[in-house]
């Protein structure tokens, strides 16, 4: 019986990785993998951290050698080559060694492409000056990092505000530049988070010296006359920089895989079915280049991850020789370091929810990642979206400098099984002190959403609430904290009226029973049993803000004058 012949196009995630779990599948294969670059199996999601100098030199980058996959896995490794051609009815693929030019042909049993994706460049005046780089090789981090050393830069532009620009704008800071960051969209991570998550995050990022400018689209570079990179411009601004980063996304790479007349989806993407073949049954496909199944919508999607790619690797690498496995589709779950902070996200947005159709409630819980009585508890706010007719969770973002990881990751496995609202506030986590809470701030964000399920809790998201400060409108923002901290930070608006928690049930009479009532505090834990006690007492109309002060996405600070203390210190 003759061998099998596999040639697979593609380093980083997915080709190694089909690569090597063909080879543990079947040990008598011919396997060959094409790469056009330098290194063939790398973690290109550590780059912005070899920038920063976390990492100190690119073989920690490199996941496997090639001695590796030689020696190892009597895998044939062609690097410096480029796959110029497929013929599908040959079998053959055009190869052009780019250190020779000389031009040659393999042929294949089965093919696999992982072609990965592309760098989005606008097409914009000046781009072509020194000092503007994109991301996605290692190359480019080491061009960045020599960069800004030997011109000694002091101002970096990011241009585009999502996962790699704000793991960018921490590198640049470790350097010493002075960040910007410019997004044509109106808040950062829009295609991940939602507005008052994000704006959280925005706090943070300010805080640690982030120029942010929102809706705002770069229209052309000027250069000093060493050709590097000097101004920016846009409709509202002009700033000076000496490095500019392309942030704007990746594209799928699919020009191989067009030519061949293989079928591409309506997102750009390379058509695969559940077992990661394409139209042509002989050819598989996998990574960044391939639509995937959202597992919520069941629409298709992209989802330029190293983590999906490696999941695509195995099974592709299983099914090239006689396996039959599923992908079973993606819930678009990510997480990133940000500074401080942890920034995590799975399933849907509520923006992506309602657009898909579904009628949501959510809620919006600030926490903490462990019992406060604990030493070093940190913060972390919870967000989360359900279907209101069924209570079948759809999203979760999770955000803050305390642990978000753990809390998307329950959430992914729960999305991932279907679970429900109520499967989620009885979820049997792990719990001890310096762990956890004894409710875990998704029991608690679960329950919320079941309070307004049941009717019980009514609530004003802070847009709402806004809007309604800024129309003036005729209603009471009652505050329910206690004076020490009203005194620390206080809405100033003539809506906003403060009767501690405690003080609320002798002081009934000072509201009237057919005002429209907002409650908050903190965290919206007093502001909801304010809201109880106001109903209880026969009040009609009154809601509390979703998250209270510590989720308020807008500034809010403003501290007495000294008539507002005497009037504090009579309640």
């Amino acid at each position: 019986m003759s061998k099998q012949n596999i040639v697979i196009i593609g380093g980083t995630a997915c080709g190694p990785k089909a690569a090597a779990r063909a080879r543990r599948c079947d040990p008598n294969a011919h396997i060959t993998i094409i790469e056009q670059g330098s290194n063939l199996s790398t973690a290109t999601c550590g780059l912005p951290y070899y920038v920063a100098g976390v990492i100190n030199s690119q073989s920690a980058l490199v996941a496997r050698g090639l001695d590796f996959f030689k020696d190892v896995m009597d895998i044939d490794v062609l690097i410096q080559t480029q796959a110029s051609v497929i013929n599908p009815k040959t079998h053959e693929v055009e190869l052009l060694d780019l250190k020779t030019s000389r031009v040659s042909r393999i042929g294949y049993d089965k093919l696999v492409l992982a072609t990965g994706s592309l760098p989005v460049v606008p097409n914009l005046q000046g781009k072509e000056l020194n000092g503007i780089f994109t991301l996605t090789k290692i190359g480019h981090a080491d061009a960045i990092r020599h960069y800004i050393s030997a011109n000694n830069a002091k101002k970096a532009v990011i241009i585009g505000a999502g996962l790699i620009g704000l793991e960018m704008a921490e590198a640049f800071a470790s350097q010493g530049l002075k960040v910007t960051i410019i997004e044509a969209l109106n808040w950062l991570l829009p295609a991940l988070l939602d507005f008052e998550v994000a704006a959280y995050v925005e706090k943070h990022l300010r805080a640690k010296g982030v120029e942010l400018l929102f809706g705002q689209r770069v229209s052309g570079f000027e250069g000093a006359k060493n050709g590097a990179v000097h101004k920016i411009t846009t409709a509202n601004n002009e700033l000076e920089t000496n490095v500019v980063l392309l942030s704007v996304g990746v594209k799928p790479n699919v020009k191989l895989a067009k030519d061949a007349g293989l079928t591409i989806g309506s997102l750009g993407g390379i058509s695969v079915n559940q077992f990661l073949q394409t139209s042509n049954p002989d050819i598989y496909a996998g990574g960044d280049c391939v639509e995937n199944v959202n597992l919520i919508t069941r629409k298709n999607m992209l989802a330029p991850l190293g983590s999906t790619a490696n999941k695509h690797g195995r099974i592709i690498g299983t099914n090239i020789t006689g396996g039959r496995e599923t992908f079973p589709g993606i819930l678009g779950t990510a997480i990133a370091k940000v500074f401080d902070y942890n920034v995590g996200r799975v399933g849907l947005s509520e923006t992506q929810a309602r657009e898909a159709g579904y009628d949501v409630v959510t809620s919006l819980v600030p926490s903490f990642e462990h019992a406060t009585y604990y030493p070093g508890s940190k913060e972390i706010l919870v967000k989360l979206l359900a279907e209101k007719s069924t209570g079948r969770l759809l999203g979760g973002q999770v955000v803050g400098s305390g642990d978000a990881a753990k809390r998307i990751d329950v959430l992914a496995t729960a999305l991932a099984f279907g679970a429900r609202v109520d499967d989620l506030a009885n979820l049997d986590l792990a719990y001890a002190p310096p762990y956890n809470s004894a409710m875990d701030p998704l029991h608690n964000a679960a329950n919320v959403i079941l309070n307004k399920q049941s009717g019980l809790a009514k609530a004003l998201t802070p847009m709402d609430t806004k809007s309604k400060l800024d129309n003036q409108e005729d209603f009471v923002l009652l505050d329910v904290r206690s004076p020490i901290e009203w005194k620390d930070c206080h809405f100033e608006a003539p809506q906003a009226k403060l009767i501690p928690l405690g003080k609320l049930r002798a002081n009934l009479e000072s509201l009237s029973k057919d005002a429209e009532i907002v409650t908050f505090c903190r965290s919206s834990v007093r502001a909801y049993q304010a809201q109880r006690i106001l109903e209880g007492a026969g009040f009609k109309n009154v809601k509390f803000l979703d998250g209270s002060i510590a989720a308020w996405p807008y500034e809010v600070c403003t501290k007495p004058s000294s008539d507002e203390k005497e009037h504090l210190f009579r309640l």
